[in-house]
């Protein structure tokens, strides 16, 4: 059982979450809500048949399920209040600043209009600022099982929106779907002047988070447990301080790992390495920021220091000015200094 203090710490501690997915925070509640509200046909006869459906064994399953439950996505209102219900479950669990994935492709492939899409998150984005205090910046991402030219004419929508996208990534079925088979599209996102952060050792092997950091020049890894299997690799991330994106409760729930004591948190804070902890797809996984670091912090056996050391580097690794690190960074360690 862990300890209460440790537990209140973990509840309280001011956080960055830098790997969530707007489409995986979609609680069954509000899917049907917004399904009825747009006349929207579901597979499921209530909720809780939705819910028992979260039972799957693999990425792929769960992604069958998630594109399904995106089809009842069509104004802005209904991007604008999935935003909103995962900003106000953010704050709850003292997350001060997050960095947002969205799938367009996802949507612009059943005839939605990117604009839509995009004005109905960050309309969300701006309100949460005024209302609960949240900082925040979005990150579009590629699926990866469609094709290249997919993602180039994805680029092109996204360029009159650049002020309001941080980074681009890629996402979806990793395995057979390698980060070099974008590597022409990511050289034209380097060049408009966009972060990159990639997807890569979640499924896929460590070879992967390799193409990831040297063909792509991602920035930052999104999972990428899949280091550990290669000692030159985990040398590699923590000489060039690339930040990891390590979603425990997803990688259980996906079996990528059998038992939460198989994430290999633990090791990469004794590498070094810039590992932060986040959520992924919340909704779908059993769990949001609170729960994940609860869960790890019990099953490895985590101390106070590891944790603080996980909360300080969501700020390292977020893509945000000095000033505003500077700010996060004076918030965590007071809040440090004044927990007893």
């Amino acid at each position: 059982m862990m300890d209460k203090h440790l537990k209140k710490y973990i509840e309280l501690i001011p956080k960055a979450e830098l790997h969530v997915h707007i489409e995986g925070t979609f609680e069954p509640e509000l899917i049907f809500e917004i399904a009825q509200r747009n006349n929207v046909s579901l597979k499921y006869n209530s909720v809780e048949e939705l819910r028992k459906a979260y039972e799957f064994n693999n990425l792929q399953e769960f992604l069958d399920i998630y594109y399904g439950a995106a089809k009842v996505l069509l104004y802005e209102r209904d991007f604008y209040d999935l935003t909103m219900a995962y900003l106000r479950k953010a704050h709850a669990d003292n997350i001060i600043h997050t960095e947002i994935f969205f799938d367009p492709q996802t949507h612009t492939g059943r005839g939605i209009s990117f604009d839509t899409v995009i004005n109905g998150i960050t309309n969300a984005l701006k309100d949460a600022k005024t209302e609960l205090g949240i900082s925040s910046k979005l990150i579009m991402c590629f699926l990866r099982h469609l094709s290249e030219q997919s993602a180039i004419e994805t680029l092109e929508q996204v360029l009159p929106h650049k002020d309001k996208i941080i980074a681009i990534g890629l996402d979806s079925s990793e395995n057979g779907n390698p980060p070099s088979k974008f590597f022409n599209v990511f050289n034209r996102v380097r060049e408009e002047g966009f972060f990159v952060v990639c997807h890569a050792g979640e499924e896929g092997p460590a070879e992967y988070v390799w193409e990831a950091i040297d063909l792509l020049e991602a920035e930052r890894i999104d999972h990428g447990v899949s280091s550990v299997d290669d000692p030159d690799l985990m040398d590699e991330l923590r000489d060039r301080e690339i930040p990891l994106t390590v979603c425990p409760l997803s990688n259980l729930k996906l079996k990528v790992v059998e038992n939460l004591k198989d994430v290999p948190v633990k090791i990469f804070l004794e590498k070094d390495i810039l590992v932060t902890l986040n959520s992924d797809d919340p909704s779908y996984f059993g769990g949001y920021i609170n729960d994940n670091f609860l869960q790890t912090a019990e099953a490895l056996d985590l101390s106070r220091k590891d944790i603080y050391t996980l909360a300080k580097n969501s700020f390292l690794a977020s893509f945000i000015t000095e000033n505003e690190r500077n700010f996060f960074m004076e918030k965590l360690q007071k809040f440090e200094n004044s927990f007893i």
